[in-house]
């Protein structure tokens, strides 16, 4: 349910894994991972955070990440069946974006279980669900730019006959310098997989 999509207010104050965010008056409760946390600063500042508001019958949550990759992010490991947003929240506060989105990506199983919380089924759980999902966009986000042709070099990988995953590997090699040609950067690629 995206009906608060983004709060901006002052910092009222700061817990372990919230915020208290004052937006016209009313103080909202907001839980975040420590990454996010740590961008707000002080008290009485002025903070934008791109929230989600979890409904459950029992509960109603809001929770707030520092970027709109860090939301997405947050909404595509909760689709997981036995992934709430605590867990979702402990992923985010263990890695950046990136650096998690690789993990999955990749299947590197062994870095997820290394968040407290995570087990081997549900590493392997979202490794099996979200590989697929995550392996392209994710993987490059902070210059969408980059990212954009990075799908390229991506999508002419698969059409070689290599899976996501590698392909999102051989991506991740890649110099992050806008400087190289789409050909150029295929060449780097196969020569990833040249050399292993």
């Amino acid at each position: 349910s995206d009906m608060i999509a983004s709060l901006q207010g002052t910092v009222e104050s700061l817990g372990n894994d919230w915020a208290i965010i004052t937006v016209g008056g009313i103080g909202f409760q907001v839980f975040m991972p420590t990454s996010t946390l740590s961008t707000l600063g002080d008290k009485d500042k002025t903070v934008k955070v791109y929230t989600h508001l979890h409904l459950r019958e029992d509960s109603v949550a809001l929770y707030g990440f520092a970027s709109p990759e860090e939301l997405a992010l947050f909404e595509i490991l909760i689709s997981v069946s036995g992934v709430g947003p605590r867990m979702a929240l402990s992923l985010l506060s263990a890695m950046e974006v990136e650096k998690l989105a690789m993990a999955i990506a990749t299947g590197n199983a062994d870095l997820l279980m290394m968040v407290p919380g995570i087990g081997k089924k549900t590493a392997s759980r979202l490794i099996l669900e979200l590989k697929e999902k995550i392996g392209t966009g994710w993987i490059t986000a902070p210059a969408a730019g980059l990212a954009r042709e990075n799908d390229e070099v991506m999508a002419a990988l698969l059409s070689l006959g290599y899976s996501t995953a590698e392909a999102a590997r051989a991506v991740a090699t890649l110099p992050p310098s806008a400087d190289l040609g789409l050909e150029e950067k295929i060449k780097l690629a196969l020569a990833y997989f040249g050399g292993k």
